[in-house]
């Protein structure tokens, strides 16, 4: 008798463990893509998710905005000026299983495309249009990243750059021209 019922027992925890294995349970602004067997099923959620143990492999998927600074990137400007720009940007993914099949890491993937495109556009303008035209270098920067994160299911939404540091001789000479424009004017 007592051999039966360490069966049972035995049983009833193995089917509860089984049980927590196979639910998993999602918020509204996750999704998870499932893989059988390594191949994909699809993206499930937000709510309860239920997988097949030791056959079904699930990954999380946030689908909020993600925000992430761009490190200063050293930029020579088309004039021959040496500048530091750094920036902002913000992006979420849209497609779940595009952002997990197509991509290793959304985020590395998205921040090295955002750095090579912040000195790439930047290095096509001049010192004045990097400094009065930023609206429009923004406008330009988030549509070229945008474009090449769309096969990764990301949505790249802003781009803002947030300083442009210019060396202090340069700065020194632009507010000695400021001043002689003043004075010619006076």
């Amino acid at each position: 008798m007592t051999a039966v019922l360490v069966a049972v027992v035995i049983i009833l925890v193995l089917a509860i463990a089984a049980a927590g294995a196979s639910v998993r349970i999602l918020r509204e602004y996750e999704r998870a893509v499932v893989f059988r067997l390594g191949r994909l099923v699809g993206a499930k959620g937000p709510g309860i998710v239920l997988l097949v143990p030791l056959i079904d492999r699930m990954v999380r998927v946030d689908l909020r905005t993600v925000t992430f600074e761009v490190p200063p990137q050293d930029v020579i400007t088309r004039d021959n000026v040496p500048a530091k720009v750094n920036a902002v940007a913000y992006f979420r993914v849209v497609d779940p299983v595009k952002s997990v099949v197509e991509v290793e890491r959304i985020r590395n993937a998205t921040s090295q495309i955002a750095q090579t495109t912040l000195r790439s556009v930047l290095g096509k303008a001049d010192l004045d249009t990097l400094l009065a035209e930023r609206e429009q270098l923004n406008e330009d920067l988030q549509q070229i990243i945008d474009e090449q994160t769309e096969p990764w299911g990301v949505k790249v939404t802003t781009v803002e750059i947030k300083d442009v540091g210019i060396p202090q001789g340069m700065q020194r000479a632009m507010a000695r021209e400021a001043e002689a424009e003043r004075e010619r004017r006076a």
